[in-house]
């Protein structure tokens, strides 16, 4: 049986000036997540938005919100995410020493919970953690700023991920992918075992999103891995 695979649009990448409209636009024309990059200018160079932004969201979105908090000391601020709305929410490894402790703490309140990964970052981090988690995140380019390039090597990490984790007996555990998904990267990740893709400008960038998600719907498909 294949596991599901979803589309989450990142809101990095969407015209802030009109963001209730876009999120409003990529949810009708079939995104089945909204992804939200939470960036605090110290463990990325960039800054985004913070929990009353999910807040405003999250009646309207109409799909679950996917908060990605690329901060430092996410355990102080996930409890903030968690009241305004978030359904699940991703914090680095590489952003604090206590990545049980925050996975509890994220799954306590009922709201899926993953660890994001760096490109460069080994696997083995997540090896006592398995048990803990609802999903995955893998970052495909490293993180900061949305339009970047996809990382080719990340592939193989996904694939000896996704083979770590049904041969522990945590298949049910879901990988994302964010950063340069496109139909033909999706397709390569989607082979390699992934369920969750990001996508930004993929999909923001120009018109008819429908399109957009479409081509990069029909292309996982046509890769995606079957499992027994």
């Amino acid at each position: 049986m294949s596991q599901p695979r979803l589309i989450a649009p990142s809101i990095l990448s969407a015209d802030f000036t009109q963001l209730g409209q876009e999120v409003r636009e990529v949810v009708n024309q079939g995104a089945d997540w909204v992804h939200v990059d939470v960036m605090d200018g110290q463990f990325v160079p960039n800054i985004t938005m913070g929990p009353l932004v999910v807040q405003w969201l999250h009646p309207m979105a109409r799909a679950p919100l996917d908060c990605h908090l690329m901060i430092v000391s996410p355990e102080t601020y996930i409890p903030d995410f968690i009241q305004a709305g978030a359904a699940s929410i991703s914090f680095h490894a590489e952003a604090t020493p206590h990545i049980h402790r925050t996975l509890q703490l994220i799954r306590q309140a009922k709201v899926r919970a993953g660890v994001a990964l760096n490109p460069s970052t080994p696997l083995d981090v997540l090896e006592y953690v398995l048990d803990d988690l609802d999903f995955v995140l893998i970052m495909t380019v490293n993180p900061g700023f949305g339009g970047q390039t996809f990382i080719p090597a990340t592939v193989s990490k996904v694939r000896k991920l996704r083979q770590w984790l049904d041969q522990t007996g945590h298949g049910d555990v879901l990988i994302e992918v964010d950063g340069g998904i496109n139909p033909e990267t999706g397709a390569l990740m989607s082979e390699a075992g992934a369920n969750i893709f990001v996508a930004g400008s993929a999909i923001f960038s120009g018109s008819d999103r429908a399109a957009k998600i479409h081509g990069i719907r029909s292309a996982i498909l046509e890769r995606q891995t079957l499992r027994p």
